[in-house]
């Protein structure tokens, strides 16, 4: 695969230029690609965790079950995204992933990825980056479902996924596909479905939001933002700025 086709390369371009010592690096961790289909689940609690995975490409989300059986969604992965992350320092799984639709998944050990934190100071603050956006998010998620309404919370989350798609796809357009399932936007949300249904209903009424099936289109992204009271703070980065002062 050519470096301009990278899913992870353009991940952690975002970040800051690469080397192309620094992009054939990165290209180890897609290596031995395996194609897993929708709804095939990549790992759950309890199972060693000794490696990390790229989503090369397709969508997936991690998961707790409640004891009442109900489902929160806590985090949806896109291209480029590094699954595990959290668990490097912990022996056994802390959650349950998922694939959403059909994609290609890469996994390494963590030995590969000690590999690169010795042999590039770069790679190893973005991978520093990378694990604090991740948390940060789940504190915006945490926001979200404590305090913010239903719309806000669709409008908010529809927009977020719309910058982070953007990350690596910065050509996007206002229409994009968004492959999740009521159900599963619903525990994202901390919705019903029926509540999910409802609030898309609004936002259609409004002009803010056409959903077709999958594929989702934004009237005005200026106007969604605003109805979320989006603040992108958490997903802006200083990792130049860090870089630059080290130098």
């Amino acid at each position: 695969m050519s470096h301009e086709k990278s899913c992870i390369i353009k991940h952690f371009s975002h970040f800051c230029s690469l080397t192309e010592e620094e992009k054939q690096l990165l290209t180890t961790l897609e290596e031995s690609p395996t194609n897993i289909k929708s709804g095939a689940l990549l790992w759950e609690i309890g199972d060693p965790a000794n490696e990390f995975c790229t989503l090369k490409s397709g969508w997936a989300y991690s998961y707790r079950h409640l004891e009442n059986g109900d489902r929160q969604i806590l985090e949806v992965f896109l291209p480029g995204d590094i699954i595990g992350l959290r668990e490097f320092a912990f022996s056994e799984r802390l959650e349950n992933v998922r694939m959403i639709d059909n994609g290609v998944v890469c996994h390494f050990p963590h030995k590969r990825m000690l590999n690169i934190f010795r042999r590039s100071l770069k790679l190893t603050s973005i991978m520093f980056a990378i694990g604090s956006r991740q948390q940060a998010m789940l504190t915006e998620r945490l926001v979200t479902l404590a305090r913010r309404t239903a719309r806000q919370k669709m409008a908010h989350f529809l927009y977020e996924m719309y910058l982070r798609l953007r990350q690596t796809n910065p050509d996007i357009s206002n229409q994009f596909r968004l492959p999740l399932s009521q159900e599963q936007l619903a525990d994202v949300l901390g919705l019903s479905p029926v509540h999910v249904s409802r609030t898309f209903t609004g936002l259609s009424e409004d002009g803010l939001v056409f959903r077709d099936r999958h594929n989702l289109t934004i009237p005005d992204l200026q106007a969604l933002c605003d109805e979320a009271g989006f603040d992108d703070c958490y997903l802006n980065d200083n990792i130049r700025m860090v870089l630059a002062d080290s130098a």
